[in-house]
């Protein structure tokens, strides 16, 4: 779970449009539609000026020298009395007299601004609001690689970096704000594991100690554009050295110190580092759940789910075993992956190629699945240094809506040693194509969805199509290789487990090690991954659990309707129906599948 911050980063969304007068506009006679469309816009234009920084990830750039807030009290009043006037609007309006679409974004923006609302309950924000900082969400880390340069940050014009350097301000103020929350929550006892303690403290020791001229915000005044006047180059590197020498790294140093001399000796221990192990944690974690796999899914439920997948594809590993005449255990076969040489990369260069060559597979073969596809490019991109030690194997960046930046699929090259050869077609199918850039940018490109569904989403629907397109693997010519179809059980397996470890550390107060163990007991993964990843769900709980019950509910929906229509059923209809509205809550998807099936399986 993402701290506010991030939560509205992941909202990505629209470029500019014209400017929307403050409160309602003014309507004789409206219709449904007509009042639906205005707040809709309304409650983005408002989300907007709220959180500068979404707009800037847009490209909408009216806001760009404003950083926003993001953890003061009033920020999250301000958020609370949002999500309750959009609520009362919206039950305002007669949803039966609005079109099938316009019902669906209906259904979506309740389930959205309700969850929301639910979030800033007292004794579930009291917890959200002091754990502000973990090592894969937080403004320490999250804003030097937004604003490096070489991400969502435009950097083209003179205005684009003195913008930068008035956000800056803003971000220093904010980074000490969350200081004083976590102080705050040190005196209440609201404090992270240690082990995520540690690894903060690492990315702080990284910033601090790197200097002002290995600093990612430095980056823009050390590679300027050719849009640059020469004569403005010296002013700007100077206002930036100075920017981040004076202001800047003092803040990361108060950060830091804090952390290494109060915060981290008093952090909770591995042996029970879940939510479980805080006062109100197990309510705070059933609302995690509720938030991330859009379901009514209880965390034993869950628990129970991930066993039994674990087993079924468990027995599948056993058969690919078998066909590469393996003579062992499948513990062995686990060992046997991780460390043959044959299935090592031979360079980063040679991984990056691996890459590139999935995706010209994938390529020939999506007409077969697909009627609609991106207009926005996709690159493939090594992650970049200063993030890659604490990063996943793999993540995706969306392009900007007006294809002004393409969407990236970064692989992570780190401890190279530990990465092994067959995830390699799994994983592109995952992050890049037909995966998150299918989902992201078809979304995106579509300009007839208001902009909360258009680029807001939610984790179960975006990580669940993700998994359910790596199931595609076969049908689009890939996974001829047993080792590479070994790959996608590997990784599947590997969100199986994630139900079970999840819930075993927050839910059943399972500790670090236990977790470990028993995800190296059941996958392949190299132990470097391993514990990246369970230092993942220590971190951000519940958010792991989507991929899987997102999976299975797209899975479920596909065997409805191929059931149902029969010889009716068309994949590339399907897969239109799915995507062409933006990521739903998954009980929103089933029940405009459902209507699809009734209608014969047209749209």
């Amino acid at each position: 779970m993402r701290a506010l911050l991030l939560a509205t980063i992941a909202a990505l969304a629209m470029p500019a449009e014209a400017e929307v007068k403050e409160g309602p506009e003014a309507a004789a006679v409206e219709t449904p539609s007509a009042a639906l469309a205005r707040l809709f816009r309304e409650s983005d234009e408002a989300k907007l000026r709220r959180n500068p920084v979404m707009a800037l990830i847009r490209g909408d750039l009216r806001y760009a020298d404003q950083f926003g807030d993001y953890v003061s009290d009033a920020y999250f009043a301000a958020e609370k009395a949002a999500a309750e006037a959009d609520l009362a609007r919206l039950g305002a309006i007669d949803r039966a007299a609005l079109s099938p679409e316009e019902q669906v974004s209906w259904d979506v923006f309740r389930w959205q601004r309700t969850v929301e609302l639910a979030g800033f309950a007292p004794g579930i924000l009291e917890l959200a609001k002091h754990l502000p900082v973990d090592h894969f969400n937080g403004l320490h880390a999250l804003v030097p690689d937004l604003f490096s340069g070489q991400s969502i940050a435009p950097f083209r014009t003179v205005k684009d970096y003195e913008d930068n350097l008035k956000r800056l301000d803003g971000f220093v103020q904010t980074l000490d704000r969350t200081l004083a929350r976590m102080k705050d929550g040190l005196a209440r006892g609201i404090v992270q594991p240690r082990i995520v303690s540690e690894r903060v403290l690492g990315q702080l020791d990284r910033f601090v100690e790197g200097g002002v001229e290995r600093m990612p915000l430095m980056f823009p005044a050390g590679n300027f554009p050719a849009t640059i006047p020469e004569a403005d180059r010296a002013r700007l590197r100077a206002a930036y050295a100075a920017k981040v020498e004076n202001e800047v790294l003092p803040a990361y140093r108060r950060m830091r110190d804090f952390v290494r001399d109060d915060y981290l000796p008093a952090s909770r221990g591995d042996e029970q580092p879940g939510l479980v192990s805080l006062p109100g944690g197990a309510r705070y974690y059933a609302y995690l759940v509720r938030l991330q796999t859009t379901t009514n899914l209880t965390p034993d439920a869950i628990h129970d789910l991930g066993l039994a997948e674990v087993a079924r594809i468990r027995r599948e590993m056993e058969r690919v075993m078998r066909e590469v005449g393996f003579r062992g255990d499948l513990r062995a076969f686990f060992e046997h992956v991780r460390t043959d040489p044959n299935l090592k990369f031979a360079s980063v260069e040679a991984m990056g190629e691996a890459y590139r060559a999935a995706g010209r597979r994938v390529e020939a073969g999506l007409g077969r699945l697909f009627a609609d596809v991106p207009k926005t490019p996709l690159e493939i991109r090594p992650v970049p240094a200063f993030l890659e030690k604490d990063a996943a194997g793999a993540y995706y960046q969306p392009g900007a809506p007006d294809g002004s930046r393409p969407g990236v699929f970064y692989y992570n090259s780190y401890d190279l040693p530990s990465r092994t050869t067959p995830g390699v077609e799994t994983l592109y199918l995952h992050e890049g194509i037909p995966g998150h850039h299918f989902q992201v940018m078809l979304a995106f490109e579509n300009e007839r969805l208001p902009a909360f569904q258009r680029f807001g989403g939610n984790t179960a629907f975006q990580e669940g199509w993700a998994l359910y397109a790596e199931s595609l693997g076969r049908e689009l010519g890939l996974f001829t290789d047993p080792y590479q179809y070994y790959g996608r059980l590997d990784d599947e397996m590997l969100r199986a487990i994630r139900l079970v470890v999840d819930t075993g550390i927050h839910h059943k107060g399972w500790s670090r090690q236990k977790a470990i163990d028993f995800m190296l007991a059941n996958s392949s993964q190299g132990e470097t991954d391993v514990v990246n990843e369970i230092d993942r769900y220590i971190a951000m709980p519940a958010q792991a659990l989507a991929y899987k019950v997102g999976d299975l509910r797209i899975q479920a929906a596909r065997r409805r309707a191929e059931k149902a229509l029969g010889k009716a059923f068309d994949l590339k209809a399907f897969h239109r129906e799915v995507l062409m509205t933006g990521a739903l809550p998954l009980e929103v998807l089933d029940a405009k599948i459902d209507r699809w099936i009734a209608a014969g399986g047209r749209g």
